[in-house]
């Protein structure tokens, strides 16, 4: 670690970040009965706008007007945005714990291939036809798997004890489809935007009032998994996150909808809270410096939100590699200082009992040099 950064954790009193620890592991019968869903927001969100390092100097310099004003102060350099006034909540009843700069190994941006990095659990966009979060339901000796998507996730597939809901859509309009043309309209920031929209109208909520946005999926999520003998495994998606121009007001109203989707998981969970991890992450950052449209282009170092009554929060984890032009990842983007497969392995091993043995070998294949992130579970 350099003087620079050294002296900047020191300031700011980062004795809080986590650490890495091989062989983490439970007796497994405090397993049993615990709760994990996994949310995943395709685009890649903007980490530095939901958790801006605020007492960085640096940060305002590259950020300028589009720095977020006025965060919620959460620790002596780190603030959330405004909109997450339920996270703030949870931080304080230490039951939110956000990690900084981790990201899947996956190193270039494309949106599509990160993805399918994050998904299939190993370091390349190609690396498996399954997922990980799939693999893991099937190791589990009987538990099941469910997505609140219109098509089966492949973070999900590679069990037959997965399944997925989503809330009819109008007649004549096909998911799968929809899901198809994504890609075409991606490459153009505003056609993407409009895609967007228009694919979240057209999926209507239950009984067919309001758009089915983030907060209904979670809710929908913790309800079905936390019903007797309901999946012990979830999945839920949200797209809208590519905030290529003025991503101020987009990220404001993004971010509030992710807010309603923690307070809504947390309401549907219920009395399975205290059992539950939910693991809120994207695909990649973004650039550190705001661009010519006042939005943020594709980056690397991402972060990373865990939450429930089962983590250990009310602090800030990962290792923070500062701002400065000779820290950032090829002089334009926060750099990625943990893999995003070391906080799966410690879920699988802490929250759901699976051996270190079957994550090397069945889930995360590949994966012996990252060991389970530890430190991060209440209790």
């Amino acid at each position: 670690m350099d003087s620079q950064r050294r002296g900047l954790l020191a300031a700011f009193g980062a004795s809080a970040l986590l650490t890495l620890f091989p062989n983490a592991s439970r007796a497994a019968g405090d397993d049993a009965d615990t709760r994990f869903l996994l949310v995943l927001l395709r685009g890649g969100l903007d980490g530095l706008h939901l958790l801006p390092p605020y007492a960085d100097p640096v940060y305002a310099a590259l950020r300028g007007a589009g720095a977020v004003a006025d965060p919620i102060r959460i620790d002596a350099m780190f603030g959330l945005h405004p909109a997450m006034q339920q996270a703030a909540a949870m931080y304080r009843d230490k039951q939110l714990l956000p990690i900084v700069a981790i990201a899947p190994p996956y190193r270039a941006r494309s949106h599509f291939d990160a993805q399918d990095c994050l998904e299939n659990g190993t370091a390349r966009p190609n690396g498996a036809r399954d997922g990980w979060l799939g693999r893991c339901v099937q190791a589990l000796p009987s538990e099941a798997g469910f997505a609140v998507a219109a098509v089966m996730p492949l973070a999900l597939r590679g069990s037959e004890r997965t399944s997925n809901w989503w809330p009819p859509l109008p007649k004549g309009v096909d998911p799968l489809l929809l899901q198809q043309l994504q890609p075409l309209y991606a490459a153009d920031a505003r056609l993407s935007e409009t895609f967007e929209q228009s694919t979240r109208s057209a999926a209507l909520a239950r009984e067919g009032k309001g758009a089915f946005a983030l907060p209904e999926a979670m809710r929908v999520a913790a309800e079905r998994m936390s019903a007797a003998g309901g999946p012990r495994i979830g999945f839920v998606e949200d797209t809208g996150w590519d905030s290529h121009r003025n991503q101020a007001p987009q990220l404001a109203r993004k971010l509030a909808e992710l807010d309603r989707g923690l307070a809504a998981a947390r309401e549907g969970f219920g009395a399975a809270w205290p059992r539950t991890v939910v693991a809120v992450v994207t695909e990649f950052g973004r650039t550190a410096a705001i661009n010519g449209t006042g939005g943020t282009d594709h980056g690397t170092g991402g972060m990373a939100l865990l939450c429930g009554g089962a983590v250990r929060g009310g602090r800030i984890g990962g290792d923070w590699p500062g701002l400065g032009p000779a820290q950032l990842n090829e002089g334009r983007d926060l750099r990625a200082t943990s893999d995003l497969r070391s906080l799966f392995k410690g879920i699988a091993i802490e929250h759901l009992g699976l051996a270190e043995g079957v994550l090397e070998k069945r889930v995360f294949p590949d994966s012996r040099g990252i060991s389970p992130l530890a430190g991060w579970r209440a209790g």
